[in-house]
């Protein structure tokens, strides 16, 4: 029987600014052999995404159009194609579609690319997990931090940096957070020493760490990894998920989401959460049709953990 209900989806048709995107009324889609439906409950939003809707990285990620948008996502299973035997209809899942897809009231989404969404988690928390627990998880990955060493993370306090902080705590490591003077007392609170952005921001590492810094995160953009250079840390020890020219020029660390991005990282990350062992700050939510409103406080880049939208 086909589909008579429309689904609605954020969409834009060429490069630029938030004024691009628009709700279209789409046909409900139908899964494939291998995939399910999901009914989308929580979208997060990603920096990354306003890169591939500008054009910024039309190198790595063309665009083509019209094109939709967005890649975490939680919600119900509402369909299922043939050949999924480990979800059925009503299933609460999370995870992610590489597609572009995922800021819309309904998505299909490969079966493997879901987990069962933990009870212990909201939908907000659920909805926002993928791109930043995922990308965490290989940023940690990637430097090998090893008890008592020390570790310097940039933007510690946005959506992947919340979470980079709270796993190297959860390895005995001295964090070092670099972020605003706003976001201390949470740093604190989750087990980093603060350091705040600036001028001095050198001497201020090199004073929170006097034995040296054996590792650094840049989860900002390219000056971090000069810096991170400029300080003596094995380049080996560097690690961007952003950055990735500067990385190359360097002989530094890029690996993102995408090393990560599968069942057992996301599965391992959900229960981290859903026990309370690691939070998630959710710093705003918004309906789908203020979706350029999500991404104007997003942009502002002063945000504490995720913003998401509610389909």
């Amino acid at each position: 029987m086909l589909h008579t209900e429309q689904a609605r989806a954020v969409r834009f048709d060429r490069y630029g600014g938030r004024d691009v995107l628009y709700i279209a009324e789409v046909p409900i889609p139908r899964p494939a052999a291998g995939e399910v439906l999901v009914e989308v409950r929580a979208a997060g939003i990603n920096p990354g995404e306003i890169g591939i809707r500008t054009g910024a990285m039309h190198e790595r990620y063309p665009g083509t159009f019209p094109s939709g948008q967005g890649s975490d996502l939680a919600g119900v299973v509402t369909a299922v194609g043939e050949d999924v035997t480990d979800l059925q209809v009503g299933d609460e899942v999370l995870g992610y579609s590489w597609r572009r897809s995922s800021h819309a009231t309904h998505v299909v989404v490969p079966a493997e690319r879901l987990i069962h969404k933990p009870g212990g988690l909201s939908w907000a928390v659920a909805g926002a997990l993928y791109v930043a627990a995922c990308s965490a998880w290989a940023a940690v990955d990637a430097v090998d931090p090893r008890p008592g060493e020390t570790v310097a993370v940039s933007a510690a306090a946005g959506g992947v940096g919340t979470i980079t902080v709270q796993l190297l705590a959860l390895r005995d490591v001295h964090v070092l957070g670099i972020a605003s003077a706003a976001n201390a007392g949470w740093l604190r609170d989750h087990g980093a020493t603060p350091v705040p952005y600036g001028e001095r921001l050198a001497e201020d590492l090199a004073a929170a760490a006097p034995e040296g810094i054996d590792a650094f995160i840049d989860l900002f953009g390219p000056d971090y990894l000069q810096l991170a250079v400029d300080l003596g840390i094995p380049r080996d020890r560097i690690e961007t998920i952003i950055s990735f020219e500067k990385a190359k020029e360097f002989g530094t660390k890029a690996v993102g989401s995408v090393e990560a991005s599968n069942r057992k990282v996301l599965t391992e990350m959900a229960e981290l959460v859903a026990s309370g062992r690691i939070e998630i700050p959710i710093a705003a939510t918004y309906p789908l049709d203020r979706v350029g409103d999500a991404f104007a406080e997003l942009e502002r880049r002063h945000t504490r953990g995720k913003i998401v939208l509610v389909p």
